[in-house]
């Protein structure tokens, strides 16, 4: 069966992504299989100025899942332009780069540097991160905030697609999702890190120096299946679905549902070479399932 698929007006040759933060620059993954097999590299989100991030300890294991609180350390823009672009296959491979700022005005700012970037198909717009004190989440969980800083990226983005990553801790994800849309944001992927902690007994301290972290893995897949299914069900555009993908059958679940392409992510941290192995495990699977066409198969979810 042919994988292809279309989001808002990019063609992929599969709907398997990386996703943003769990797969560095791109480059780190080469010595576990070839980048070009990928239906697009999602890096690490970069902001204006470099970032160091949170204190450690930022990392830990919870049952079926992981924490983090990394802070969205990166090496900003111009050196993400200069030193790592050239070495991904962009002109064979769509390379989609995360944003994140800490307000709006900043957020234009990062699209009009990359909207003449030729080896740059699309702009992820983080409005989502839970780990960082100011931006983020504080975009994500006000549709009027995020409204704004869609219609500024919007203005600045050219000719760049934008995608706009939600946030699942929200009362009501089906009302940020309309507000960007409406806002002009081309496509909407979800979901990011719940908000969750983790403590040691011993130490009577907790096992993150940032406190609070991101939970993501298989633990988060079922909120994340309602979610995506929830925002496809409430908006035209296209929707990428992420949260505890690790097999085939978890990326045809959420197609099901209604999402046209997937981002794994915490998955790559078992096991750094399964993100491509993916790719032909999707298309063993969807040919014993008899499945023809993702257009047919995606959102044909029986009620």
């Amino acid at each position: 069966m042919n994988l292809n698929v279309n989001i808002a007006g990019l063609e992929l040759k599969n709907p398997i992504m990386s996703a943003s933060g769990t797969f560095g620059y791109g480059l780190e993954f080469i010595p576990y299989g070839n980048l070009e097999d990928l239906g697009a590299i999602v890096v690490k989100g970069l902001s204006i100025k470099p970032r160091s991030g949170n204190p450690m300890p930022r990392i830990a294991e919870t049952p079926c899942g992981m924490l983090n609180a990394i802070g969205l350390q990166n090496i900003g823009v111009e050196r993400f332009i200069q030193d790592k672009l050239p070495l991904l296959p962009w002109d064979r491979t769509p390379v989609i780069v995360n944003l994140y700022a800490q307000s709006a005005g900043e957020f234009a700012q990062l699209a009009e540097i990359l909207s003449s970037e030729p080896g740059v198909a699309a702009l992820e717009v983080n409005i989502s991160c839970p780990n960082v004190k100011e931006g983020g989440v504080q975009f994500g969980q006000d549709p009027l905030a995020a409204a704004e800083v869609v219609r500024k990226v919007r203005a600045k983005a050219g000719k760049k697609i934008v995608i706009v990553k939600l946030s699942p801790n929200v009362t009501d994800i089906k009302v940020i999702a309309r507000a960007v849309e409406s806002a002009g944001a081309d496509c909407i992927s979800l979901i990011n890190t719940l908000s969750g902690m983790a403590v040691d007994v011993r130490t009577r301290k907790p096992c993150l120096a940032n406190v609070f972290g991101g939970l993501s893995g298989p633990a988060i897949k079922p909120v994340a299946l309602r979610m995506v299914y929830e925002v496809c069900s409430s908006v035209r555009i296209p929707v990428i679905g992420m949260g505890g993908i690790s097999s085939a059958l978890d990326v045809l679940e959420f197609m099901l549902v209604g999402a046209c392409a997937v981002q794994v992510g915490t998955a790559t941290f078992t096991r750094p070479d399964r993100l491509f192995s993916l790719v032909n495990e999707l298309r063993e699977l969807t040919r014993e399932l008899g499945i023809d066409s993702f257009e047919e198969f995606r959102g044909s979810l029986k009620k």
